[in-house]
C-alpha cells in the first residue's frame, strides 16, 4: 500500500513523518531507499527538537547521501512563494510537489508479474460444485394384484443426469398391499423432484404400475 506525505514544508507534515517513523530507522524497509531520498528531498532542511524521530532519520539520510556524494558542498537553498505554483484560471491546478506517493511509479515488468499473479488466481480456483439432496419416496401400486418387482423396474428405469437411485425395500400398509420405499441422491441444479414424479414415474408407461409417488424426506447433503 503507498505511503503519502504531504505538505513537507509545514509542521504538520513533519508531523505525519514523525509519527510514521516512530519505532523505524527508514521511511520503507529496513534499508536506506529510494523512499528515504524522495521525502528527504522535500524536507526543506533539518527538522528541530519537536521532530526527534525526523531529526535523527535526517541525519542518517545525510550522512549516507555524504558519502555517495563525496564532493565539497556550499549549502543550498530553495526559496519560492505561492504565487509560483499557482496555474492560470483557464488550466488544470498543478499538482503539489510536496505531495508524495512513494510507490507511484511502477515498472513493466512490475505490471506483468501483477497480470500474471491474477490470471494464476482464476486458475486455481475451483468451480462451484452443484448442491446435492438426499430424498425418500412413497411409491404406491394400484392394487395388491400389481407385480411389485416390475414397479420397481419401472421406478429405476428412469435415468437422467444427476440422479442416483440407492436402497429399497417393502413396506406392507394393509389389505395385502405394499408400497415401495425408496431413497435417492439427486445434484439439485440437474433434477426437480417435482418434475421427476409427475413427467416420468407417473405419466406413462410407468402409471401402469404406479398410482402415486409421494415424498417423505428431503434433505441436503
Amino acid at each position: 500500500m503507498a505511503i503519502k506525505f504531504s505538505d513537507l514544508h509545514t509542521e504538520q507534515g513533519l508531523k505525519a513523518v514523525e509519527e510514521h517513523l516512530s519505532g523505524k530507522t527508514y521511511i520503507s524497509g529496513d534499508k536506506l531507499s529510494v523512499d528515504d531520498v524522495k521525502v528527504y528531498a522535500a524536507v526543506l532542511e533539518k527538522p528541530g527538537d519537536g521532530f526527534p524521530n525526523v531529526s535523527k532519520w535526517y541525519d542518517t539520510v545525510a550522512s549516507h547521501l555524504s558519502k555517495s556524494f563525496p564532493g565539497k558542498a556550499v549549502g543550498v537553498k530553495i526559496g519560492g512563494g505561492i504565487t509560483q505554483f499557482e496555474a492560470p484560471k483557464t488550466e488544470a491546478p498543478a499538482a503539489d510537489d510536496d505531495d508524495i506517493d512513494l510507490f507511484a511509479d511502477e515498472t513493466e515488468d512490475e505490471k506483468k508479474a501483477a497480470e500474471e499473479r491474477e490470471a494464476a488466481k482464476k486458475h486455481t480456483k475451483k468451480p462451484k460444485e452443484s448442491g446435492k439432496s438426499s430424498v425418500l419416496l412413497d411409491v404406491k401400486p394400484w392394487d395388491d394384484e400389481t407385480d411389485m418387482k416390475k414397479l420397481e423396474e419401472a421406478v429405476r428405469s428412469v435415468q437422467m443426469p444427476g440422479l442416483y437411485w440407492g436402497a429399497s425395500k417393502l413396506v406392507p400398509v394393509g389389505y395385502g398391499i405394499k408400497k415401495l420405499t425408496i431413497m435417492m441422491t439427486i445434484d439439485d441444479d440437474l433434477v426437480s423432484v417435482d418434475n421427476l414424479i409427475e413427467d416420468h414415474l407417473t405419466s406413462e408407461p410407468n402409471n401402469e404400475y404406479i398410482q402415486s409417488v409421494y415424498i417423505v424426506a428431503f434433505n441436503k447433503i
